[in-house]
C-alpha cells in the first residue's frame, strides 16, 4: 500500500500505511520500532477481512519529530491518525492496538475526551512497576545524556539492560545482530518511550477514563512481572478483560495474535 501523511496538533507529519479494506485498527508500535515491525500482524489482520495501520511514531521512520518531547503529543498523533481513518471511512468504526510502550500511547489517547476509536487492544503494557519492579526517575536523562554524546549503541544497550532487564549475553546478541544498526539510528525515541514509562506504575488517572471495551493481552513465555503487569493493567481498566496466549518473551506470532483480536473487535 502507498505511504500517506496526516499533520498532528503541533504541526508534526506522521506517515501511515493501510493494509486491507476492512474495519481498520491503528497498530501503535513500541520500543526501538518504526511502521515496518507492525506490517506482518497489519497483513495477517487484512487476511482475516480487517485492515491493519501502521504509522510512523514521531522521530522515527518517514514521520517529522517537533520538539519539546511530551506524552501529550504521542496522544494527540494518534489521534490525528485515528481521525483520518474515521473520515476515510464516513464514520465507521476504528480501533486501536498498542505494543508494549506502544500501549501507554493508545491508552493516553483512549483517556482523551475526544477519543474517536471504539475499541482498544493492549499487549503488555510495561506498568511492571504495578508488579514490583519500578524504573528509576533518572533513565530518561541517562539515555537523553548519551544519545547528545553520540553514545547512540550505549543508549540501546542501557535501554535493554538496565529498563528491560535483559542478560548480559541478550544485549550482547543484540549487538551482533542485523537490526543493531536500526536499534542505533531509533536510539533518540528510548528517551521517549522512557518518559512515557515513568516510573512503570499504573496510570489510574488515564485507565479510569479509559472508558471503552479493551482487551489486555500477554505471552504465556514473558516474565511473571510483564505477565502481571498486563492481568492488572486490565483490573483497573472500566471495561477490560486479561488473555495469555501462546508465545515467546514479549511476542505472540501474528497468525496467533490476529485472531483474537478479530473476534474481540468484531464482537
Amino acid at each position: 500500500m502507498s505511504a500517506r501523511s496526516v499533520t498532528s496538533a503541533d504541526g508534526t507529519t506522521l506517515v501511515h500505511e493501510r493494509f486491507g479494506d476492512g474495519p481498520p485498527v491503528v497498530l501503535v508500535g513500541g520500543a526501538m520500532s518504526a511502521r515496518g515491525a507492525g506490517e506482518p500482524l497489519a497483513r495477517q489482520l487484512a487476511v482475516l477481512g480487517m485492515s491493519g495501520v501502521v504509522y510512523d511514531r514521531r522521530g522515527r521512520g518517514d514521520s517529522g519529530d517537533t520538539p519539546p518531547y511530551a506524552p501529550e503529543r504521542e496522544a494527540e498523533d494518534l489521534a490525528a491518525v485515528v481521525g483520518a481513518l474515521v473520515a476515510e471511512e464516513g464514520g465507521g468504526a476504528v480501533h486501536v492496538f498498542g505494543m508494549s510502550s506502544g500501549g501507554i500511547v493508545a491508552l493516553n489517547a483512549a483517556a482523551r475526551a475526544d477519543r474517536a476509536f471504539e475499541r482498544l487492544v493492549l499487549f503488555e503494557p510495561p506498568f511492571t512497576g504495578a508488579a514490583g519492579q519500578p524504573q528509576a526517575a533518572s533513565h530518561a536523562a541517562r539515555l537523553a545524556e548519551l544519545v547528545s554524546e553520540g553514545r547512540r549503541g550505549e543508549a540501546v544497550a542501557y535501554f535493554m539492560a538496565q529498563i528491560v532487564g535483559l542478560p548480559p549475553q541478550a544485549v550482547e546478541g543484540a549487538r551482533q545482530s542485523p537490526a543493531w544498526g536500526e536499534m542505533q539510528e531509533l536510539a533518540h525515541t528510548l528517551v521517549y518511550d522512557t518518559t512515557l514509562l515513568g516510573d512503570a506504575d499504573l496510570p489510574a488517572e488515564a485507565l479510569a477514563a479509559a472508558d471503552l471495551p479493551a482487551l489486555v493481552l500477554s505471552s504465556d513465555a514473558s516474565t511473571p512481572v510483564l505477565r502481571e503487569a498486563a492481568r492488572l493493567t486490565a483490573q483497573a481498566l472500566p471495561h477490560g478483560g486479561h488473555r495469555a496466549l501462546a508465545g515467546a518473551f514479549h511476542h505472540v506470532p501474528p497468525e496467533q495474535l490476529a485472531p483474537v483480536m478479530r473476534d474481540f473487535l468484531l464482537a
